[in-house]
């Protein structure tokens, strides 16, 4: 469940920022994949939670798509696979490059702000068996992020806790990992005020 030394949640941005060029193209998951790094599943998945974050997600099938990836990656790392893998459907699948470069300008200040809070602390959440807590959290979130498409605005929110989680893993900041499980445990009753108050 490696990733890179040195990573930083604006690092990320910069990665795929660079990938997306000037070019206005299409570029496919697999890589976003590569630009990341193939050991590199927090950041993978901070960076496609955030995808689902940004203005991106209003085009249909985006939080879903996003949570069908964070699924396959959070099942690899509670079984402590080394180097991540995603099926050759999801590897193939793009997204336009100008959508991905303002997505990155959108998200740029908020994550800047955060980055400068985040350091290493509380890191026994970080190892097994606890990580086991938070990685089943993600889990259970990202199995009804295709259904969140109906309610407004929910897949973007659950998209942001996961990514408050993977912000925690990546930086070594365990209190940051608690808070994303805490906003986690409260999703299910925002949906179910949600449908109540219909």
């Amino acid at each position: 469940m490696s990733d890179k030394d040195g990573s930083t949640l604006s690092g990320v941005l910069d990665q795929m920022e660079h990938l997306s060029g000037g070019a206005d193209r299409q570029i496919t998951v697999e890589e976003i994949i590569d630009c990341l790094g193939k050991h590199s599943f927090a950041s993978t998945i901070f960076a496609f939670s955030l995808i689902s974050t940004s203005p991106a997600s209003g085009i249909p099938g985006v939080t879903a798509f996003v949570g069908l990836v964070v699924m396959f990656l959070v099942v690899q790392m509670i079984f402590g696979r080394k180097k991540l893998w995603l099926p050759g459907f999801i590897m193939r699948r793009d997204i336009a490059a100008k959508k991905l470069r303002a997505g990155v300008k959108w998200l740029r200040r908020p994550v800047s702000f955060v980055d400068r809070f985040l350091h290493e602390r509380t890191t026994f959440l970080l190892h097994r068996p606890w990580i086991y807590l938070p990685l089943i959290m993600v889990l259970s979130v990202t199995i009804f992020m295709p259904f969140m498409e109906i309610v407004p605005t929910s897949g973007s929110i659950a998209s942001a806790m996961i990514a408050i989680f993977a912000a925690g893993y990546l930086m070594r900041d365990g209190r940051v990992v608690i808070l994303s499980m805490i906003l986690m445990s409260l999703l299910p009753v925002g949906v179910t005020w949600f449908f109540l108050g219909r």
